[in-house]
């Protein structure tokens, strides 16, 4: 009994090692089986399936009658109708959003005054439709005939005078309802975008003796863009769309022009349909724009800015290329990626990297 334990030890240590060979498992040998997603191709079926039947219907319902949309595209009317739309989206975004930073600084401030007027200007012209603004614009020689500058509180313009309704024609007062608006809406916009910026970047800035013009421009402000681009993108398309209400006091923009084609040819569907594409032309070069801008902003939050779709396309081709080479060359690395990339099995393995069991 008392020879026992010592002798099984022994047997055991003297086995040969013929068991943990055999139970190493090569990796190789295993067979790899990919995750089904029958929900998510069920799913893409149904998608690819409406797609498909609305590019038919495209085709072959007569009634879309893209011989008229054709003939209208470029017309002469319908060119000058995007210009203005263009017009209008760009000197009113400008205007609106370089009011929003003042408001949105005013709204910021410690000034109780100036805090308190910023409230009440984004309260008035986010509660008024944008409608009923433009008209009033328009029709201000209701409430003012003649508007100039002299002795307060008086109607005495020793000054300079003009009458009200040759001083805000249709366009400026699209131009005024447009702009006040969307200033309302871009204040808030940026103010969120600068409180979103950690405070601790402020008191670090104020802590070296940075002006506070300068920690504005060169430090709150870059970070705070990371949150202000997509919101403010989303407006500017908005605004693009919303110029569309000018039509009420007779400013021929894109949606104007094409309505009073078809009022005179009763072609509504088409001359639609001609407005639908130049707006969605303006929507996706707006939206390309907002990409890169983005991509832009975003540098000082990641290490290696993503791809583009640019690169990711010609890394596509890339590698399709060297599928079709018989050189065995690796295909090139995608540029812009956000890691390094992974290198293959052969270059890591050592022989027993890729079993188990061994010591």
């Amino acid at each position: 009994m008392t020879d026992t334990l010592p002798r099984q030890a022994g047997a055991a240590e003297a086995a040969p090692p013929s068991s943990a060979a055999s139970s190493r498992v090569d990796l190789g040998d295993l067979r790899v089986v990919h995750t089904r997603h029958w929900f998510r191709w069920s799913i893409g079926i149904v998608v690819l399936f409406v797609v498909a039947q609305f590019a038919w219907s495209l085709v072959t319902n007569e009634n879309y009658e893209w011989d008229v949309f054709a003939h209208y595209f470029l017309s002469e009317p319908v060119l000058q109708g995007v210009g203005i739309t263009l017009a209008l989206t760009v000197i009113s975004a400008t205007i609106g959003f370089f009011l929003g930073t003042l408001l949105a600084l005013a709204r910021l401030a410690k000034s109780p005054l100036l805090n308190s007027a910023a409230w009440v200007f984004i309260w008035f012209f986010r509660s008024v439709p944008l409608v009923v603004q433009i008209i009033v614009w328009y029709n201000l020689g209701y409430l003012y005939p003649t508007l100039g500058l002299g002795t307060p509180f008086t109607t005495d313009f020793w000054i300079v005078e003009f009458p009200t309704v040759q001083l805000i024609s249709a366009f400026a007062a699209a131009i005024l309802g447009l702009s006040l608006n969307q200033a309302a809406y871009s204040a808030e916009i940026i103010r969120g975008g600068l409180l979103s910026v950690d405070q601790g970047q402020l008191e670090a800035a104020a802590a070296l003796g940075i002006p506070p013009r300068r920690r504005l421009t060169r430090i709150i402000l870059p970070q705070a863009m990371r949150s202000i681009v997509p919101n403010a993108t989303n407006e500017v398309i908005g605004l693009v769309k919303g110029a569309s209400v000018v039509f009420v006091i007779a400013i021929p923009e894109v949606f104007y022009a094409v309505q009073v084609i078809y009022n005179r040819n009763s072609r509504v569907i088409p001359l639609l349909l001609v407005a639908v594409v130049w707006y969605t032309i303006i929507t996706t070069i707006l939206s390309i724009a907002q990409y890169y801008i983005e991509r832009h902003y975003a540098r000082g939050t990641v290490r290696v800015l993503p791809p583009t779709p640019v690169q990711r396309a010609r890394h596509w081709l890339g590698v399709q290329w060297a599928r079709l080479g018989d050189s065995g060359a690796s295909p090139p690395p995608l540029e812009g990626s956000d890691a390094a990339p992974l290198p293959t099995a052969a270059q890591h393995s050592n022989g027993n990297d890729a079993k188990f069991g061994g010591r």
